[in-house]
């Protein structure tokens, strides 16, 4: 039981990242995007595919928690910039990072003992 609760999380992060990254790879032609440009489109949608397989691998858990962060983020300051809503963004942040820490605490400690 512990062990679904733990990954509860990371299928919420999932339910955003893929249907958002295969969006960006089919309707790459949308309007009204800070960049228009389909090729940024379609490398957002490779990216979001990628940080989100490599997300669920343990060992690279960090270093793509870390991308997808900073992607949320770019996207959050776009949202300001744009004037629309950003609190979804911004909780969707919080939850990748979340869902990070609670399948693998250990990564975030410090450790100092060499």
């Amino acid at each position: 039981m512990s062990r679904i609760l733990i990954w509860l999380p990371t299928l919420a992060i999932i339910l955003f990242y893929i249907p958002n990254a295969l969006d960006k790879l089919i309707n790459h032609d949308q309007t009204g995007k800070v960049l228009e440009s389909s090729a940024v489109l379609i490398t957002a949608g490779v990216f979001n595919l990628l940080g989100t397989a490599l997300f669920l691998y343990n060992k690279s858990i960090l270093i793509w928690t870390s991308n997808l962060a900073l992607y949320i983020t770019f996207i959050v300051l776009i949202h300001i910039y744009k004037g629309k809503p950003s609190e979804i963004v911004i909780l969707i942040l919080m939850a990748t990072v979340f869902a990070s820490y609670i399948r693998n605490p250990t990564i975030f400690s410090r450790n100092t003992d060499t």
